[in-house]
């Protein structure tokens, strides 16, 4: 490891030991699906059906019932067994992608041998291994967004609000004009947030599966063209940075669809939509000030999240660009590596 940074430089210790890099990875999506399972059934045994959800203080439960799981009409929970077999299917799943991490954690060798494993292996400065591994991060993304289609399209459907049951989404919205025409603010003044029905969603999922892994193939099977070796700084830091700055922009925009959608966000689930106040910070607050709904708790995390990785952004962006912050300036040495 890198005996220059301290414990909590995190991964930073770990930048050019590939196989502990690939364990802390693995261990790291063990924690998540951990979180995910066990935090699903700590809310399964707190959940009160006889109160509205949104007063609860969930955020999972509600998230598992507008994908249609357990809901009759009117937003009833008529069955929590589909949310403990939800819960209970990512603990145990949690279990060996943690066994995983700690096997390549522990492992004697810390980097990664190319020649047994040249699909995994990797050099920061290899533009062509980095454009593949975005490549097989887009076709995993767009591979998420067909698994929401095919629940509404095939498995049982979702919860539609504006009905108050749940359906199948049959017909999906595929004209380019009405779902890009979101993008472009021409569906309503909440930009993307002003989808007001389930074909429209279902559609988008579509078209976002299809340039992600449309996306994700290009990247695999092309080299990094000449001209964009200049617009980047090749190295484990920046992208790290990238990353963050991507996370950023999408905290951002959930935070602004949560708090005035409620077609993705039933009513029913999270409490009545947001209204936006300025300050010397923005919040988001319930219409009613005595209620303080899943939806209002769940915007301010999303705006505080995507703040603070957005700063992320910045400072990772900044050493590698070559600025030290021990010394208050750009180095000789870091600058001289970018040259």
């Amino acid at each position: 490891m890198n005996q220059n940074q301290p414990w909590w430089a995190g991964n930073a210790r770990l930048t050019n030991l590939s196989q502990k890099l690939l364990g802390a990875h693995v261990a790291h999506g063990g924690l998540i699906v951990f979180w995910a399972g066990a935090m699903t059934l700590f809310e399964l045994s707190q959940f009160n059906p006889d109160q509205p959800m949104f007063e609860q203080g969930l955020i999972l439960i509600p998230h598992l019932a507008t994908q249609g799981w357990g809901v009759g009409d009117g937003g009833e929970i008529v069955s929590t067994y589909p949310f403990f077999v939800i819960g209970s299917l990512h603990l145990i799943s949690s279990a060996f992608l943690g066994f995983g991490g700690i096997f390549h954690v522990r492992s004697e060798n810390n980097v990664l041998d190319q020649r047994k494993f040249p699909f995994f292996s990797y050099d920061w400065k290899d533009q062509n291994k980095m454009t593949t591994i975005i490549g097989i991060h887009l076709v995993l993304l767009g591979g998420g967004a067909l698994l929401l289609v095919a629940k509404a399209m095939f498995f049982g459907g979702l919860y539609d609000p504006n009905l108050e049951t749940v359906r199948t989404v049959s017909n999906p919205t595929l004209s380019p004009a009405t779902i890009f025409g979101y993008l472009f603010g021409a569906e309503g003044r909440h930009w993307l947030a002003a989808v007001d029905n389930l074909e429209d969603v279902v559609g988008g999922h579509i078209w976002i599966a299809i340039l992600l892994i449309a996306g994700g193939i290009f990247h695999i099977v092309t080299r990094p063209y000449a001209w964009t070796q200049s617009l980047f700084i090749w190295s484990g830091e920046a992208y790290l940075s990238y990353s963050l700055g991507a996370l950023a922009l999408m905290g951002f925009i959930a935070t602004y669809f949560v708090s005035v959608n409620t077609t993705v966000y039933p009513e029913v689930f999270y409490g009545p939509a947001l209204e936006i106040r300025l300050s010397i910070v923005p919040y988001f607050s319930s219409p009613d000030p005595n209620l303080v709904s899943a939806r209002t708790w769940l915007a301010n995390a999303h705006f505080w999240l995507a703040f603070f990785l957005l700063q992320g952004h910045i400072w990772h962006a900044l050493r590698a660009a070559g600025f030290d912050f021990q010394q208050g300036r750009v180095s000789n040495e870091s600058a001289s590596s970018l040259s």
